[in-house]
């Protein structure tokens, strides 16, 4: 199935700060995960993508139909998975976390479609529609975990929100990337964002900073529609570097990312049962930077 498992690692990895029979969760990481994979699903039909992972995405290679319905189904899928073996006691707090999430995920989606068409998206927008749409999923996966293995009420809002700003500085990693990455590394080609005029962090800032002819050349290439990829690339990355995009990105990712290890510093447990986890999301943010 590929992809990288992020979601139900962290919510063994929470669970673990607690207790230590991870086993007993893998019906609730398998519920998050599959929740993700139908996301992405739904995803790549809104989105008329052809390839998710190096494949043909489900509309492609069966149809629009089936994309929907397997769709649907993971969902329902999702809620069994996260419902069995869990314990009542715990069942109704467990339930609304990922109620409220799987909502404010389908927002951050509905937020990103409606961002395609309008030319004024603000930063502030931007960090609101992944924080919805990414970060969310992060720290409810945090949450669940904690919840399960018994911490606080203290500890597991901690862990949601170190979920959450993590969550930002690895959304907006992976728009730096996009245009700064090696595509060895990073496991993608770069630039697809600026041909796509995908509004990222790095657009959207440098919509905001750019003035005069440097503004106007950005807004030339964002409506041409006939160009060398690479020569579209290279001009834009340009004006990012100019205006100086790279370095305020970099600082955002640095100021997340820091704002995430305070909040981990904070949850009532002996750092030693915390490595796990800051190696983790410390390895997360050592990609290609």
């Amino acid at each position: 199935m590929g992809g990288k498992r992020l979601r139900p690692v962290l919510m063994l990895l929470a669970y673990n700060l607690f207790k230590e029979d991870v086993e007993t969760i893998f019906s609730q990481a398998a519920a998050i995960e599959t929740y993700h994979n139908f996301t992405l699903l739904h995803d790549d039909l809104m989105d008329k993508a052809d390839m998710r992972r190096g494949k043909p995405t489900v509309h492609k290679k069966w149809d629009e139909n089936t994309a929907i319905l397997s769709g649907d189904a993971m969902l329902i899928l999702s809620y069994q998975f996260m419902m069995q073996g869990c314990p009542q006691a715990c069942m109704k707090q467990v339930m609304e976390v990922f109620s409220r999430t799987a909502l404010e995920v389908c927002d951050g989606q509905q937020w990103d479609m409606e961002f395609e068409l309008r030319e004024d998206v603000t930063v502030e927008e931007y960090m609101e529609m992944i924080r919805l749409k990414t970060s969310v999923l992060l720290a409810g996966a945090l949450k669940v975990g904690a919840i399960l293995g018994g911490a606080s009420e203290k500890d597991a809002q901690l862990l949601y929100d170190f979920g959450i700003k993590a969550g930002l500085a690895f959304q907006l990693q992976d728009d730096y990337l996009d245009v700064y990455g090696d595509p060895k590394v990073f496991g993608k080609n770069i630039g697809g964002d600026i041909l796509c005029n995908k509004k990222t962090f790095m657009l959207i800032t440098a919509l905001e900073k750019a003035d005069g002819e440097t503004r106007d050349c950005l807004q030339n290439w964002l409506k041409a529609e006939h160009y060398e990829p690479a020569q579209k690339i290279e001009a834009v990355t340009t004006i990012y570097n100019k205006v100086g995009v790279r370095d305020i990105c970099r600082d955002k990712i640095d100021e997340y990312y820091k704002e995430s290890v305070c909040l981990l510093n904070e949850v009532g447990v002996d750092t030693s049962y915390k490595k796990n986890l800051a190696d983790f999301v410390l390895g997360l943010m050592n990609r290609n930077l």
